[in-house]
Parts: C-alpha cells; sequence; structure tokens
C-alpha cells in the first residue's frame, strides 16, 4: 500500500484530505497536516511524527506539500527520511485538489515515476482561467 500525505500551512491539508474524502471515498491511508498559525516548526514536527508513526519501514510514500521550499514539506520531507522512507518517497510541491484525487485514485497503480509524471500533467491542465461569455449569459435568462 502506498501512503498518501498532505502537509501545509494552515489547515489547506485537512481541507484536502476532507474533500478527498467526498470524492473518493474514505482512505486510511490518506493522511494529513497542516502548520497551524502561531505553531512553531518543532510543534508541527512533532504533529507529523504522531502522524507517520504507524507507517511501515518498507512503504511506499507520495507526499504532497502547499508550497515547495515551505517548512511543512521540508520538515515532513526530513521526518520521512529519518524514517528510512527516502528510497520509496515521491514528493510535489503546489498540491491542488485534482492532484490529490488524481494521486489517491492512481497511486497504486502506477510506478513512482509515472505517478509524478501522470498526476503533475493533470495537475497543470486542470489551472485554467474561466470566462463567462455575454451571449451564454443572455441565453440563460
Amino acid at each position: 500500500m502506498k501512503y498518501l500525505l498532505l502537509v501545509s500551512h494552515g489547515k489547506l491539508a485537512d481541507g484536502l484530505a476532507d474533500a478527498l474524502k467526498m470524492l473518493v471515498g474514505p482512505k486510511e491511508e490518506v493522511l494529513s497536516c497542516g502548520l497551524q498559525d502561531g505553531q512553531s516548526v518543532d510543534e508541527f514536527a512533532e504533529n507529523f511524527l504522531v502522524l507517520i508513526n504507524d507507517i511501515p519501514e518498507n512503504s511506499e510514500v507520495v507526499l504532497l506539500g502547499d508550497i515547495i521550499g515551505g517548512s511543512p514539506l521540508t520538515t515532513a520531507m526530513t521526518l520521512l527520511t529519518e524514517k528510512g522512507l527516502a528510497e520509496k518517497l515521491s514528493v510535489i510541491g503546489g498540491m491542488n485538489l485534482p492532484l490529490a484525487v488524481t494521486t489517491a485514485l492512481m497511486k497504486d497503480s502506477l510506478t513512482r515515476e509515472e505517478l509524478v509524471r501522470q498526476v503533475t500533467s493533470e495537475a497543470k491542465e486542470a489551472l485554467k482561467e474561466f470566462q463567462l461569455v455575454k451571449e451564454d449569459l443572455e441565453d440563460e435568462i
């Protein structure tokens, strides 16, 4: 089983985990942790260690973080490395809901390299400007 870990500043990771439950159903291998306002990085690290405590050493892990280089992502990477999971760790920054959904659905059916390629491609494609066209608005009235 591959674990999907979501980390962020604030409640973004928990919110994405909640949205994932709605869209793909509850999954025990999807875990989230956020660096809360006023919380130190050390406190976040303690919470993250509790979160990953039961992940077996031979597990594959996909780590999604909100900002590349941000404290939650870099701290999580360090702690997962210290736990001995670096060899089977895939890390993606800039998470969004399409990325998380695709990762949750496809993580067990693709290799690490295929998964990273697929989910980053889909996440980029999901980012588009939505424009209302005046004609469409008049047709609906």
